[in-house]
């Protein structure tokens, strides 16, 4: 890479350390890779000494995860405008809302060249109110006005991006969502791995295993899948379900290990909260499941099935993009604890057939998500930008 190149400063905005730790880090390494300087903000975190580790340098500042904090935000939105003043970034690259927002606007106060923005799913959904989804469309307008380029995870994005008339739709670059097809490779576990890995656990080997991967929040379709998961257990009572992701007790729809003694099924989930190498917990799932009722494209959904998984989810946002129905998965209505039902006893009852879908989904997924095809496309328009701005 040219000498100039080497001497680009990027500045990462997101809110919380987990987004940089298991969304945003294998992007932040191919950047360092290719000779830019990497620096990123997020608010305080357990994960943000090993972001570090692997030569990103984090600058913290707070953001509140309530949707409207006037004291707060005021206070991350100076702070951010000065640090962006004095390390002097050539591109400031913000991910979730109150970092679009904030940061972008920052970033141009303070004579930022280029400023980039990701999408990972509108903060509205079927469900928000007609006041709140304006409320978010004009925010996203505002930032929108901010925006050098407009990366989005899925198509579905760029599809809601356009009708809400959010940007100009030339703004709008369908990036994807990168997956270390090496990392998520069933050939890496063998069966005296997996059993090993079970024994670990306290888990039986001869269980019949459901996996989910996402935040302990409602709008993830943990209450239809617990109700769905008492129906599967009066067929197939050697169930159980794993839980993988964080509790955020500060949402409204939050849930905990308590949610689930609403239901019968409290021998039978297993939280266990978040993990580093969650590859380890996919290899041990025959399905995998994301009820979900809004999502950008579903992260988990692509590494389960880079993991030869079968998935039932949500024909919802860009979960369409990931699952072809009856290729790969099964694509569901949401909130439907019926058809989470229906579809599961349908993959225990046909194995054969689960696991066509999962050596499918694998192939759909190297051909369409691989970490390089995502990785180019990022390189091309930095260095698009570069060329023309600085």
């Amino acid at each position: 890479m040219d000498r100039e190149i080497k001497k680009i400063k990027i500045c990462c905005v997101v809110s919380i350390d987990i987004t940089l730790k298991f969304m945003l880090l294998p992007q932040l390494k191919f950047l360092k890779s290719q000779g830019y300087e990497v620096h990123a903000v997020c608010a305080p975190g357990k994960w943000i000494k090993s972001v570090e580790q692997e030569g990103i340098k984090i600058e913290t500042i707070r953001f509140k995860r309530k949707f409207f904090s006037p004291v707060s935000d005021l206070i991350a939105f100076v702070k951010l405008f000065f640090y962006f003043k004095k390390e002097k970034f050539d591109i400031v690259h913000t991910h979730t809302l109150k970092p679009v927002f904030y940061g972008q606007i920052s970033a141009k106060l303070a004579g930022v060249p280029i400023i980039i923005n990701t999408i990972h799913g509108f903060d509205f959904g079927e469900e928000t109110s007609l006041s709140k989804k304006r409320l978010f469309i004009c925010l996203e307008r505002i930032a929108a006005k901010c925006s050098d380029i407009i990366f989005s995870v899925s198509k579905s994005v760029i599809k809601t991006g356009i009708d809400e008339k959010i940007c100009r739709p030339d703004l709008l670059k369908y990036l994807g969502r990168d997956i270390d097809t090496d990392r998520f490779d069933p050939k890496r576990f063998s069966t005296e791995s997996i059993l090993n890995i079970k024994k670990e656990l306290g888990i039986d080997s001869d269980k019949k295993i459901i996996g989910i991967v996402a935040r302990l929040v409602e709008e993830k379709g943990y209450l239809e899948l617990f109700e769905a998961l008492e129906k599967v257990l009066l067929v197939f009572p050697n169930t159980l379900l794993l839980i993988v992701g964080p509790e955020e007790p500060e949402k409204r729809d939050a849930i905990n290990h308590d949610t689930i003694k609403k239901y019968s099924v409290e021998k039978n989930v297993m939280f266990l909260g978040e993990k580093e190498e969650v590859e380890k917990i996919y290899c041990l799932m025959d399905i995998f499941v994301l009820p979900t009722h809004r999502e950008g494209i579903g992260a988990s959904i692509l590494e389960a099935s880079s993991m030869e998984r079968p998935v039932i989810a949500t024909n919802t946002g860009g979960c369409p993009e990931a699952v072809e129905d009856g290729k790969t998965g099964i694509l569901i209505h949401m909130r439907s604890p019926e058809e989470i039902t229906e579809a599961i006893i349908r993959l225990f009852k046909n194995p054969s057939a689960a696991r066509q879908m999962g050596i499918t989904g694998r192939e759909k997924i190297i051909k369409e998500f691989n970490e390089e095809i995502i990785f180019g496309r990022l390189k091309k328009e930095y260095q698009r930008l570069i060329n023309e701005k600085l």
